[in-house]
């Protein structure tokens, strides 16, 4: 399946980092190690970085507390911005999920970004009394009830949300995997927040990543009220080493590892993807991974249609998952190689990074 090559939205990009906290450690140590990437993160100027909420499986994502989390990294950071990315709303308390983001926004300076999704792991809705065929009409009633706390509107018995938190409607980011999805986002306002992979169908199981992205894109930026500015996200799996060969093992390492896991986990209608016995350039492709020298990565980057149309550039290590030093090396190489090659484009210090849409939105560094 080929599709034309749509105009990029933007030529500006905004830079983030991406974790789901699955450092080879125990759990606290993921959380210090993760703190320490994100700040890292800062120094080299990107502009935002994100945490996943999972609940249970510890091989899927390390965090279940994402609001707690990001609090003590608020504490350690003092430009970047703060995401979730994403709450998954369907197993959390609604009213609870408005009045930690905005106590965490207040701490951070004005820094929060909330993307909310429906969540991927059937078996884990059990344990908060819903089954995963519910989670749509959940999610939906949950982010409603979210935007009218927000909003100030009286809640069930009148009481309001305190502190207030208007401003947060415009700080809104939706995960979808699909055109519904994406009309859903736009229709609303809302950020759009597109997967580092997604799995292919049976009837197109050669499907590029753009392939599948495209269409959502589209029906996100149709769907737009007038005079919303589109808010992209683009997430993708990326690995930089300053050695093609080096950058190669550990991702033969890490990518038997996840696909062990992915290769198991095929749904009714999803092509099978390949195992942890294929040829490691074949797990590359089908997980949609970017790795190897900035030069490597740029040019397999460039090639990602739907990256262009994006407003922000979203990186993960995941599913290579190399050692934390690695990773480290990785961000430097992102921010002063391979970003700028995309359009992103260093601010200077004394500027804040925003996400939000208005220059009303953005908010002054902390002191």
């Amino acid at each position: 399946m080929t599709l034309s090559t749509p105009t990029p939205l933007t030529s500006a990009k905004r830079l983030g980092f991406f974790s789901r906290l699955l450092d080879d450690v125990p759990a606290g140590e993921r959380y210090r190690l993760v703190t320490e990437q994100i700040a890292h993160a800062e120094a080299f100027g990107f502009d935002s970085a994100w945490v996943a909420q999972h609940h249970f499986h510890e091989h899927e994502g390390g965090l279940p507390s994402p609001f707690v989390f990001l609090a003590h990294v608020a504490a350690r950071t003092r430009r970047i911005r703060l995401g979730t990315g994403i709450v998954t709303l369907p197993m959390e308390n609604a009213v609870r999920v408005a009045e930690d983001a905005i106590v965490l926004d207040l701490l951070s300076g004005g820094r929060l970004e909330v993307g909310v999704g429906t969540g991927g792991t059937p078996e884990s809705f059990a344990a908060f009394g819903i089954t995963s065929d519910d989670r749509a009409s959940v999610y939906a009633r949950h982010l409603a009830l979210v935007r009218e706390a927000w909003a100030g509107r009286p809640l069930a018995g009148g009481d309001r949300l305190y502190p207030a938190a208007e401003h947060l409607l415009a700080r809104i980011w939706q995960a979808t995997f699909s055109v519904l999805g994406g009309v859903r986002a736009g229709q609303a306002g809302d950020g759009l927040m597109l997967s580092r992979t997604q799995p292919r169908s049976v009837e197109a199981p050669a499907a590029s990543l753009s392939d599948l992205q495209h269409p959502i894109i589209d029906a996100y930026l149709a769907a737009l009220p007038p005079g919303i500015t589109p808010r992209i996200v683009g997430s993708r799996s990326l690995f930089v080493a300053d050695d093609r060969e080096e950058a190669l093992h550990l991702a033969d390492v890490g990518l038997r590892r996840a696909a062990a896991r992915f290769a198991a986990a095929v749904l009714p209608g999803q092509a099978p993807r390949p195992g942890p016995q294929a040829p490691l350039a074949e797990l590359i492709a089908a997980y949609d991974v970017h790795v190897g020298t900035p030069d490597d990565v740029i040019a397999s980057l460039q090639a990602d249609t739907a990256l262009a149309r994006t407003t922000d550039i979203v990186f993960q290590v995941h599913s290579v998952d190399p050692p934390h030093e690695h990773i480290l090396r990785s961000i430097e190489l992102t921010a002063t190689q391979v970003a700028p090659a995309l359009g992103w484009v260093r601010k200077p210090v004394s500027v804040p990074s925003t996400l939000a849409p208005s220059p009303a939105e953005r908010t002054p560094e902390p002191a």
